[in-house]
């Protein structure tokens, strides 16, 4: 049985996204596979910029390859984004070359990844993120699949309740 680890919180900011983003991109090795999931607007790319920062990509070498469809950024390793959000199925995104960086020496990041689910491998990082009523606050739920990013996705809720409890202490302190 495949192991698997699922968990929600709330960020309340633009910044806290990023800083989610940023821890993710300290903890990715080659190979992981980062599934984005949520509406136009839900926090995505913003959580990608955060992962770049992370992962020691330079600010300027980052954007949205919503038309080139995958780029690849250079920091600590590798980090191949792709954007799915205008491919309309499986055939076309294997014409991008896109399965062809699984496994590979970087890590990938997809964003749309609900477009087409059946072309990344069953053992990932699921990010969702869904719009709250607070204007810069995001559900995050984070589901990974299989032992290492199960692991992944129970060092980030961690790493973010910590987070908050220091702050509630630094606050009542």
């Amino acid at each position: 049985m495949i192991e698997t680890h699922e968990t929600s919180f709330t960020t309340r900011s633009a910044r806290e996204t990023t800083a989610l983003g940023a821890a993710l991109g300290r903890a990715l090795e080659p190979g992981d596979v980062i599934a984005l999931v949520g509406d136009l607007g839900a926090g995505k790319t913003q959580l990608v910029r955060g992962v770049c920062e992370g992962a020691a990509v330079p600010e300027r070498e980052v954007a949205s390859p919503s038309f080139a469809i995958v780029a690849t950024y250079h920091g600590r390793i590798p980090v191949h984004h792709a954007d799915l959000y205008r491919l309309a199925d499986e055939e076309e995104l294997h014409a991008t070359g896109f399965l062809d960086l699984l496994g590979g020496d970087g890590a990938v990041l997809v964003e749309w990844a609900d477009r087409i689910p059946g072309a990344l491998p069953a053992e990932r990082l699921e990010i969702r993120l869904e719009h709250l009523r607070a204007a810069s606050a995001r559900r995050v739920t984070l589901r990974g699949t299989g032992a290492r990013h199960a692991a992944l996705a129970r060092s980030l809720a961690e790493g973010v309740r910590r987070k908050r409890d220091r702050r509630r202490n630094t606050a009542t302190g």
